[in-house]
């Protein structure tokens, strides 16, 4: 691993995601998105190694291409979609690593990462999932939370802070300021 070769996959994935023809505060979504979750990442776990940077730049690499509306309505449907888009993260991924030279064993992390195999279990899957929640609630949540109503908002909540690390959950409630009703989904 080298400074060269992360540089390589971090500009191959923006430049990926450069493409993104939905626009979000004036730029590519995912392109925002990448480098949200690597200012976030850097943030939470300024010693991340190279699989896990790679990870949260890519994590929503090219997403659009995948559409949801390819898949059915409805709950499974969208599980199935998330499925989808995790594995294709990680191969599109794990051709850019392979591409920059990265040796088998990184490149497994980063898919294993990106298709969140062993949440909860792997250390570094899990720090992965909490970057995503803290890029959720910082910075996609008030849109989201805007267009629904509220039982589904303290749904979506109770479902994030169980994807968080205690820790995660513990910081969430350090560094947000959120209605008691939402603050209880992260204590505990």
């Amino acid at each position: 691993m080298s400074a060269a070769q992360l540089t390589q996959v971090l500009t191959a994935i923006d430049t990926a995601n450069g493409a993104d023809p939905n626009q979000d505060d004036g730029q590519p979504a995912s392109l925002l998105y990448g480098t949200r979750m690597s200012d976030e990442l850097a943030r939470l776990h300024p010693d991340a190694g190279e699989a896990l940077q790679i990870a949260a730049r890519g994590q929503h690499v090219e997403r659009w291409k995948l559409a949801r509306s390819t898949f059915p309505e409805g709950r499974a449907g969208y599980l199935a979609w998330r499925k989808a888009q995790g594995v294709f993260h990680a191969e599109v991924v794990e051709a850019l690593m392979a591409e920059a030279g990265y040796g088998a064993e990184d490149i497994a992390a980063a898919g294993q990462m990106l298709r969140k195999e062993g949440l909860k279990r792997d250390d570094q899957v899990q720090a992965l999932e909490d970057v995503i929640c803290f890029v959720f609630l910082k910075w996609y949540f008030a849109p989201f939370a805007a267009k629904h109503t509220p039982e589904k908002i303290q749904r979506i909540v109770e479902k994030t802070a169980r994807k968080m690390s205690p820790e995660a959950r513990a910081r969430v409630l350090d560094e947000f300021d959120l209605p008691d009703t939402l603050a209880q989904a992260f204590q505990g």
